[in-house]
């Protein structure tokens, strides 16, 4: 009687709620740079979401159980509602706290955040003062910083009962807010820009950190204990690095390689696994490569849980366990490995029934929806249980180039129906903007491979949510868009971090060496013999704007044109049209339409080819072959030029030039 009664008290115990949390701003700033924090088990109520500027045309339509315009990409007007001449961004309830701030374009139109109530915004700036590093508490660059054309601010903004946030006219373009809301009862202090002494030095100390010793343990212990064994693998020999007694948690993983110790290949055929409390499968499952945040292979970047130094790759993502850990390293392919592998445990700091287990795997296309309606959302991680999501490597293989990544985020929580995360953009999820191709690093996001200027071939980039990171109670189903199929070809393959309770359901297993490595297939390129590839000419000279490759699809030759962008009204680009063998040719041209071209006006050795032609359409298309008539041509380069004279009323005024080919044919009489 006793015992049963003892086993219902302490069931009683554990499902009453936990005491309500008082959060100082110091506590908040300190979440800035907790790792160990990402495996508490979220409480009963405490939720992430996001605020952004998505395509409101995205919907779902409960009468039907259909999504409706689920690839609809206008993502830069979407808001709440007008009040007046303003526009509200957001309204939310508290106790909650904005994590991060985004945007693409941020202008001097004012965007204010008015907190529990108040009268007066606790924020009231230009929207691009948020990010300008001018303006306090705002000017911390590890916290607040440019990555590639994106604006980001990582400043906490807490409040206990209410935010809302509203913009003038002129504020700029795209935006997104990503924000914590706590259980009742959480007690957080109401944000405001004058800041005491104690919460300045807080983000003082966080901002140098994430400035200066970024692939340092965050939290310095002393009583960490490192295993340091020298593993040499012939193909197909796996062995266990550590057996480790719990609890306890592995708080560092470091190996010697970097990205010139093997080919990328051998990387993605190693793989990692960890067992955590004597588990059958795996609770990590990785190409040894592609587990340290990039791929394929090795490029070097610090962030604040992961990256590759000319020395080593490392981890600090923290992982707790109650029994025993295992350790593994198995060489499944052709070449042999050898490495010194480091991992670091110490004792919890907290109970492990307040832990989840640390998960992380590499998958393609696994688990695609099933809903026709969906066919863009490209799964990064499904799950079952209670837990943590806490960030991506995302790997794109894009052989054609162009922009791969207009698609969203979005997150569905706990069985939703429609996300409550819901972004603007691929590269906006991931902190830069405007398909910027170069590289970039930060403690929470980084663009770690980016093969050519106009997105061709590998990229890599990866984001970690720290303080942003997406708590769930029953279920996690995080996509992002894909709007190119795989027969383009672009593929995708992604590295998934998560904590799941114990009991959990983790989905994934192994994926086969062959799969891994066999996917990377540069298609045919088809051009018609006697034509001049736009994208190949010399230019000659130009006024204004940049001239470049850039890929399209098979619709034009050669699967690209030449583009000309950055141009305004009056100016000229032109470019060497050779000329092997004199006589009477037709010339031929064919071009491109979209929404953002201008209207332009061809000319031949100064003498204009007829009237401007205008480029607009609502949408990129392949235009012509268009004649221009028959010219005599003698031998040597000619001057092809083009001049911008204007725009449609319905485009948008870029003024944009594509040419895909000139053709000449000889022989043609007039």
């Amino acid at each position: 009687m006793r015992i049963a009664v003892l086993t219902a008290l302490v069931a009683v115990l554990l499902a009453a709620p936990c005491a309500a949390e008082t959060l100082t701003y110091v506590d908040l700033v300190n979440r800035l740079t907790d790792l160990e924090g990402l495996s508490v088990l979220p409480a009963p109520g405490e939720t992430c979401a996001q605020a952004s500027s998505y395509d409101r045309a995205s919907r779902y339509d409960e009468t039907t159980g259909k999504y409706v315009g689920w690839d609809a990409n206008g993502d830069n007007g979407g808001i709440v509602r007008t009040e007046g001449d303003k526009q509200v961004f957001a309204d939310l309830e508290g106790p909650g706290c904005i994590w991060r701030t985004w945007s693409a374009m941020p202008k001097e139109g004012h965007v204010r955040i008015y907190l529990d109530g108040a009268v007066e915004p606790a924020v009231d700036l230009p929207f691009a003062g948020y990010f300008d590093l001018k303006n306090a508490p705002f000017v911390y660059p590890g916290l607040v910083h440019d990555a590639s054309s994106g604006k980001n601010c990582y400043v906490p903004i807490p409040y206990q009962k209410s935010c809302k946030i509203t913009a003038d006219a002129g504020w700029g373009a795209y935006y997104q807010f990503t924000y914590s809301t706590y259980p009742k009862g959480t007690v957080v202090p109401t944000f405001t820009r004058d800041l005491g002494p104690d919460e300045t030095a807080a983000l003082e100390k966080a901002n140098r950190f994430l400035t200066k010793s970024l692939g340092v343990d965050p939290k310095r212990r002393a009583n960490v204990t490192t295993l340091a064994p020298v593993v040499s693998l012939a193909p197909g020999e796996k062995t266990t690095i550590a057996e480790i007694n719990g609890p306890n948690a592995i708080t560092c993983l470091r190996a010697e390689i970097n990205d010139k110790a093997y080919p990328w290949e051998t990387l993605r055929s190693v793989e990692l696994r960890i067992f955590w409390d004597g588990e059958n499968e795996p609770s990590v499952c990785a190409p040894l490569g592609d587990f340290f945040g990039t791929g394929p292979g090795l490029s070097q970047y610090r962030s604040l849980p992961m990256g590759v130094t000319d020395a080593d790759a490392y981890c600090y993502w923290y992982m707790p366990f109650g029994k025993q850990a295992v350790v593994e390293l198995a060489n499944e392919g052709s070449a042999p490995f050898s490495t010194r592998f480091f991992v670091s445990y110490a004792p919890l700091d907290k109970p492990i029934d307040q832990l989840g287990r640390f998960h992380a795997k590499w998958h393609r296309d696994a688990f695609l929806p099933a809903e026709k309606e969906r066919w863009i959302d490209w799964p990064i991680l499904v799950t079952e249980g209670r837990g943590r999501f806490c960030g991506v490597m995302l790997e794109v293989w894009n052989p054609k180039g162009g922009w791969w990544g207009e698609g969203d985020e979005k997150w569905f929580v706990d069985g939703e129906k429609f996300p409550s995360t819901i972004g603007t953009g691929s590269e906006d999820y991931f902190g830069y903007a405007w398909c910027n191709p170069h590289l970039f690093q930060n403690a929470y996001h980084n663009q770690t491979r980016n093969d050519n200027s106009n997105n061709a071939g590998h990229v890599s980039v990866n984001r970690w949510q720290i303080t942003d990171n997406i708590p769930f109670a029953r279920s996690f189903e995080g996509c992002i868009e894909k709007y190119y199929s795989n027969d383009r070809p672009t593929l995708y393959a992604a590295m998934a971090y998560w904590y799941l309770a114990p009991g959990g359901r983790d989905p994934y297993g192994s994926v086969a060496v062959r799969d891994r490595l066999n996917w990377y297939v540069t298609p045919e390129v088809k051009k018609a013999p006697g034509r001049f590839e736009g994208e190949s000419m010399k230019v000659f000279s130009k006024t204004g704007g940049n001239a470049e490759p850039q890929m399209l699809n098979d619709q034009w030759s050669g699967d690209s044109h030449l583009w000309w962008t950055g141009a305004k009204p009056g100016d000229i680009l032109t470019l060497a049209l050779p000329v092997a063998k004199g006589g009477r040719y037709e010339v031929l041209m064919h071009f491109t339409k979209a929404i953002d071209y201008g209207i332009i006006q061809l000319r031949l050795d100064g003498a204009p080819l007829g009237e401007p032609i205008d480029f607009f359409n609502d949408g990129v298309i392949p235009f012509g072959p268009t004649s221009f008539g028959v010219f005599d041509l003698t031998v040597g380069e000619h001057k092809l030029s083009a001049e911008v004279v204007g725009a449609n009323e319905k485009a948008i005024k870029s003024y944009m030039f594509g040419l895909d080919y000139v053709q000449l044919t000889q022989g043609k009489q007039t």
